[in-house]
């Protein structure tokens, strides 16, 4: 089911919601140039639509989200954009980030804090932005498709942004997912494309503030974001669990679906119901 809500200055964001409006919600946020769509086979699982309500949203400028012309590189427009799903998913959210869904997390977190959430998964994700911040180190896939994939010229941007699709999974995946994840680059406009590029971010101290449960979640062969961006973000929360999957590229929840989904509803159910004794002391 798609619905819709409003975030950061009016802006029309796009929500996919599936499961019963009574459970504990998971939230997912996509990457960069991508959309909802990237988590049809969580929406799929019956292990997580039988105990979990489940939405994923699209950023502003991407999927079916308005895209206005300008703040992508304000994080309080990002982080109250997130605040208004979570207030339609309800209290004590599982949060799930990919790519630079992280940032957008990490976004939250930094005006926001914990509020709402009962845990946080960063799943081959970055969680800040910029030269040389060790949380947004990029992969060799990233680096050679920039910056020809931010380009307004489509005979500049098409070959970067096809092979950044291909070069995210570390080994073969059904072609119609590589096909989806180009499709959904190409729809989102290069202007919005490159301004998300265009931040400088440290999220140290906004992560070492983290006081709910948190999994970091990273492909050894992550060629978009590298695996010392999740080490990075892993050793800067306190009590954070992590998962270093061998042979795993930048799509665990697709190359590794069932792992992904095992691990995502162990995790979820032990930070809902912490959350919910922690309520009720």
């Amino acid at each position: 089911m798609r619905s819709e809500v409003v975030g950061a200055s009016g802006v029309r964001l796009g929500v996919r919601v599936d499961g019963e409006l009574d459970a504990p919600a998971i939230v997912f946020v996509h990457g960069w140039a991508q959309s909802a769509r990237a988590w049809d086979l969580q929406f799929a699982d019956p292990r997580l639509r039988e105990r979990f309500r489940l939405l994923a949203l699209d950023l502003r400028g991407h999927g079916v989200s308005e895209t206005p012309e300008e703040d992508y590189d304000d994080p309080t427009v990002w982080a109250d954009d997130l605040a208004a799903v979570l207030e339609v998913a309800g209290p004590d959210a599982v949060v799930v980030g990919w790519s630079y869904g992280g940032l957008v997390i990490t976004d939250y977190l930094r005006v926001h804090g914990t509020r709402g959430l009962a845990g946080i998964v960063f799943a081959g994700a970055i969680t800040e932005i910029g030269k040389g911040r060790p949380g947004g180190r990029v992969g060799s896939a990233m680096s050679a498709a920039l910056p020809d994939a931010l380009s307004g010229d489509l005979d500049v941007a098409l070959p970067a942004l096809r092979t950044l699709a291909t070069g995210m999974a570390a080994g073969p995946v059904p072609g119609h997912v590589s096909q989806a994840l180009l499709g959904a680059s190409l729809a989102v406009p290069p202007r919005v494309r490159k301004a998300l590029f265009r931040r400088d971010v440290d999220s140290a101290d906004v992560l070492a503030a983290v006081d709910v449960p948190t999994l970091v979640l990273h492909g050894t062969e992550d060629a978009v974001v590298d695996v010392s961006a999740g080490e990075y973000t892993a050793g800067k929360i306190a009590g954070a669990a992590t998962r270093w999957w061998e042979g795993v590229g930048h799509l665990p929840f697709v190359e590794s679906s069932h792992e992904f989904g095992t691990t995502l509803r162990w995790f979820a159910e032990q930070a809902v119901d912490g959350a919910v004794g922690r309520a009720e002391r």
